[in-house]
């Protein structure tokens, strides 16, 4: 009882908004609360092992670090209008939605590019990453902040191995936006933003996929359709968190859609972290916002 009232105390509420229909053996276990308002577009949540949440807001070109007493900074400005972001090691991985990956270390004094460009072309705008076992970096490279035409011609997924060789691995799906692992590594999922079928491709080695399987519909909000997601998170049983129009869309691995945890806004992102790694938080347009749950988010190597 002590460390949940701990983990609730974590979340730091400005405000209690709205009571979650819990999904059993998932949550949420409590409400969600407002930990931050007033930005100007939320997106690329990530936690580190001590605590620390890292997320951005991109038309203010910024990345912001909440500690965890709940202090609220900014670590790296400019940040090349960052998207999404993930922890690796002592570094924070980045989408630069400026045309390239990069990395920062956590003291915010040193930055390097790790892929500029693509046979010769910046990217479009890198969206969103995931890093496996081996060090490699899967990110989506979508039409959104493109310049126009797009310097790739095309909106891929991309696979930048360890040694730092960049492979296009997928160009047939539209506005490919959120992607992410399964705990065992071996499926990579992608999530279209104008596309209502979320995707799973087996992962035959790194940076290596299998056919492009369709997991699920997404649910549409009422008299609309092919309303896709954004970014997502996992857990530790491998269920899906999509954040879509209608809220969080909780998903299992056999793409069975098992509840919508909603949210005062329309959610970007999200991750788990907090004191015992069960706190959901979810940035969402103009604010920042956290629920707990009763299922631990995946841990992904390195963090």
């Amino acid at each position: 009882m002590l460390k949940t009232l701990l983990a609730a105390a974590l979340c730091l509420p400005v405000a209690t908004l709205i009571a979650a229909e819990p999904i059993p053996g998932i949550g949420p276990v409590g409400q969600v609360q407002t930990l931050a308002k007033d930005y100007t577009f939320t997106e690329g949540p990530a936690s580190d092992s001590v605590g620390n949440l890292y997320f951005t807001d991109i038309p203010n070109n910024r990345i912001y670090r909440r500690t965890p007493d709940g202090k609220l900074g900014v670590f790296f400005e400019p940040s090349g209008h960052t998207n999404g972001t993930m922890v690796r090691g002592d570094r924070l991985l980045i989408c630069q939605m400026d045309g390239q990956l990069a990395s920062i270390s956590l003291s915010g004094d040193d930055y390097k590019v790790l892929a500029g460009k693509y046979k010769g072309e910046r990217f479009n705008a890198p969206n969103d990453l995931v890093t496996d076992i081996q060090e490699g970096v899967y990110f989506t490279d979508p039409r959104y902040r493109a310049p126009t035409p797009w310097p790739q011609k095309v909106e891929a997924v991309y696979y930048l191995s360890s040694d730092g060789e960049v492979t296009r691995l997928i160009d047939d799906v539209v506005a490919p936006n959120g992607v992410i692992l399964s705990p065992d590594e071996k499926t990579l999922y992608v999530v279209p933003s104008m596309e209502s079928t979320l995707y799973a491709y087996e992962v035959l080695g790194p940076g290596k996929l299998g056919k492009k399987q369709a997991l699920c519909q997404f649910r549409q909000p009422e008299g609309e359709e092919n309303n896709g997601g954004d970014g997502l998170t996992i857990d530790q049983k491998g269920n899906l968190y999509v954040t879509t129009k209608l809220g969080v869309q909780v998903i299992s691995p056999k793409g069975e859609i098992l509840g919508v945890i909603e949210f005062p806004e329309h959610p970007a992102n999200a991750t788990f972290g907090g004191p015992e790694g069960k706190t959901l938080f979810v940035t969402a347009r103009a604010g920042l916002y956290c629920v707990e749950m009763s299922v631990l988010g995946h841990q992904f190597p390195g963090k």
